[in-house]
């Protein structure tokens, strides 16, 4: 991960996850409180192919129309990253959330 900013200056990290889709952690510019912005950068929507196209298997991409749009990233207050903090540290020394 590396650091970086956007064009109005907050801070942001890019990585990919699992299934190596980007994503990203920024500084929100929420004036009133400190909140994050934290998830995938593209929903990559997808529909069965069988409901697309004659013996169709598997997802194929799902095209939107361009008024439409995908909420993809969380946007989290200081508080509610501190209650994720723990989940998170237990799932790095347990691989579990519980």
């Amino acid at each position: 991960m590396e650091l970086r900013h956007t064009s109005r200056g907050f801070s942001y990290f890019e990585f990919n996850d699992r299934y190596n889709a980007k994503c990203c952690i920024q500084k929100s510019s929420l004036a009133t409180e400190d909140t994050i912005w934290f998830g995938i950068d593209d929903a990559d929507p997808k529909i069965m192919a069988s409901k697309v196209m004659e013996n169709g298997v598997g997802w194929v991409k799902y095209p939107l129309p361009e008024d439409a749009i995908l909420n993809t990233r969380m946007h989290l207050t200081v508080e509610q990253v501190k209650e994720l903090i723990p989940i998170l540290e237990r799932f790095v020394k347990t691989g579990d959330v519980y």
